[in-house]
């Protein structure tokens, strides 16, 4: 029995692993064809949210079969309960960065100045992805924290960049699409970092037991629910 349950949780391991290296690669491929105007990207990110979603119902579907059939009890049940959670936010990174290449296909973004703080949120949530997923995997309590430490870092570029926006759109009336897009992509990214720190937060339940939350944080979807 116990064989049993340890090589499925090596798979759900796995899983997750692969959920959110695709997580990564669909950020990336956003804000690259944003950047960059690189419709190929663009397409792939759109891609990769499939994949995404797909991964998303197997782990889901793995989780109840562990749940229903192995009984699992102390830490591999948190991990399980964390993993339910965790692919939640997974999915959502997946479409938001799915949102943005939809916004690079149209073109607008990449047609006015104002993008060098796209590309500092960009970056600064792709790392805190990165940051998350590698706490998951190594259980590491210092990272998941430093992720939801990071999370001001991106709120600061948000607040940054809806500045430099509204500047933009004085000084450049005739660039309000892409005042607009660019306004929906720091959005975007805004909310891709708090999928991270959500998931930051899972991992420390998972090694603790605990449920972390940083008091701190005012709205955004943070705090994961651990009735729902």
């Amino acid at each position: 029995m116990r064989n049993r349950l340890d090589a499925e949780m090596d798979r759900l391991h796995n899983l997750l692993l692969e959920m959110g290296a695709m997580c990564e690669s669909a950020i990336a491929c956003s804000i690259k064809a944003l950047l960059e105007g690189d419709r190929a990207n663009a397409q792939r990110a759109v891609e990769l949210e499939i994949d995404i979603n797909q991964h998303e119902k197997d782990i889901e579907e793995l989780c109840y079969k562990l749940l229903l059939r192995q009984q699992p009890v102390a830490r591999d049940l948190r991990k399980i309960s964390a993993a339910l959670k965790m692919v939640t936010d997974m999915e959502r990174i997946g479409d938001q960065a799915a949102d943005i290449a939809e916004i690079a296909l149209l073109g607008n973004a990449t047609k006015a100045d104002g993008t060098l703080t796209t590309r500092e949120m960009s970056l600064a949530a792709i790392g805190m992805v990165n940051d998350a997923i590698d706490a998951y995997v190594q259980q590491d309590l210092a990272l998941a924290h430093k992720v939801i430490a990071d999370d001001d870092t991106v709120d600061d570029l948000f607040n940054k960049a809806k500045q430099e926006l509204a500047i933009m759109l004085i000084s450049q009336p005739g660039e309000a699409e892409c005042v607009i897009d660019l306004l929906m992509v720091a959005k975007y990214l805004e909310r891709i970092a708090d999928h991270a720190v959500n998931i930051a937060e899972w991992v420390v339940f998972t090694v603790t037991g605990e449920y972390y939350k940083d008091e701190t944080v005012q709205g955004g979807t943070h705090g994961p629910d651990l009735h729902g």
